[in-house]
This record gives structure tokens, sequence and C-alpha cells, in this order.
């Protein structure tokens, strides 16, 4: 862990720092929080401001919710399944900095109605391809019943999801922010890819 990243856990008075496989399967991957560095290169992307409300599948203990709300100022709202790592975040919650700005809801991503109000999704490989055609359908049934700009954020995608994403007629592919310079090795994974539901 460098020391980034506990600085930055100590400003924003959370800790989410390492990873947790212990509830992982095939269907649903460790947890694992975002680089501070690649949340910061988000922040600064425009994609996100005060009038945004974020929604964060596979939260953990909740980094990309506290640290784009305290640093773009959106909204937040982090999907956790696993009832151990949801009370972390619960926990971090109480003394983070921007934790009137967030909220965690405990419930698996497949099932939850994403609210009307939801214009950015943040995907960190919370789960396989199969869970995420059912969370995309969620996604889509939430902005057919409220048409606006949506935009779905996926970063470190696998080829799996570049594969899937890219055939899906309901999303435009917008844009890509390249995060290779952040990390030794030229991998070219480290991006984020950014989708919009597209006009009907």
């Amino acid at each position: 862990m460098s020391q980034s990243e506990v600085q930055w856990d100590k400003l924003l008075k959370i800790k989410t720092s390492g990873r947790d496989d212990s509830h992982s399967d095939q269907y649903r991957y460790p947890y694992e929080p975002t680089p501070y560095c690649v949340l910061e290169r988000l922040a600064d992307s425009g994609y996100l401001g005060k009038k945004n409300t974020l929604l964060d599948y596979g939260t953990g203990k909740g980094r990309v919710c506290f640290y784009l709300s305290w640093q773009t100022r959106c909204k937040s709202i982090g999907i956790e399944y696993d009832e151990r790592i949801y009370t972390s975040a619960a926990a971090n919650q109480l003394a983070a900095v921007s934790g009137n700005r967030t909220r965690f809801v405990l419930e698996s991503a497949e099932r939850y109605s994403v609210p009307a109000d939801t214009d950015r999704c943040y995907f960190f490989n919370p789960f396989s391809v199969e869970v995420l055609k059912a969370v995309l359908a969620k996604i889509l049934d939430s902005y057919y019943d409220n048409p606006r700009e949506l935009l779905l954020l996926f970063y470190y995608p696998s080829d799996e999801y570049v594969a899937y994403l890219m055939t899906q007629e309901e999303l435009l592919f917008v844009d890509e922010i390249d995060c290779r310079d952040l990390f030794p090795g030229n991998d070219p994974r480290e991006k984020i890819l950014i989708f919009e539901a597209a006009p009907f």
C-alpha cells in the first residue's frame, strides 16, 4: 500500500485499504479499492460534478463514494451485497468528511432498482458478465422510465466486459480515460471506459 493511499484515507477520515476475497466466487469478485490516483484522474475529467448522482456497484468500504463526493461534490450511492463489508462502509460514513453526501445500500446489484436521479454508474469489475447483464437491464429500466444523460464508467475492464459492452445497441461508447502512466508495466487495462445510454 503506497503512502498516498494511507494519506488519502486519513484525509477523508475513512479506512478503505486492503483486499478482501473471503466471500468472492465465480460471479462476485473480491473487494479491492480503486487506487486514489485513478479516482483523482476521474474527478479531474469533468464527467462528475455537484449536480450528478453516482451509483457505485460493489462499493466495498465506500472509497469511490467518499472520494468522489468530496472531490466533485456529487451525491453518491454505494451498493454492496456482502453484509460484513457493507458494515465497514456504514462505519466509515459516520466519520467521513463527505459522509453527508453518501449513502449505502445492502443489496445484490441485480435486484437493486436504480433511483431516477442516478446519472453516473461506476464499476471496478465487481461481478461477472452474467451479473452485469442483469444489472444493465435494471439501469436501462430506470433510464427508459426517466430519460436523462446517463453515463456508465468502467475502470480496468476485463476483455469479457469490453466485448459485451461493445455489442450493446443501448450503449454508446463515449470516451476512454487512459491511466497507464499511473502504474508501471503499461497495462492496457489501466483505463476507464465511458459509455452513455443511447437516446431512443
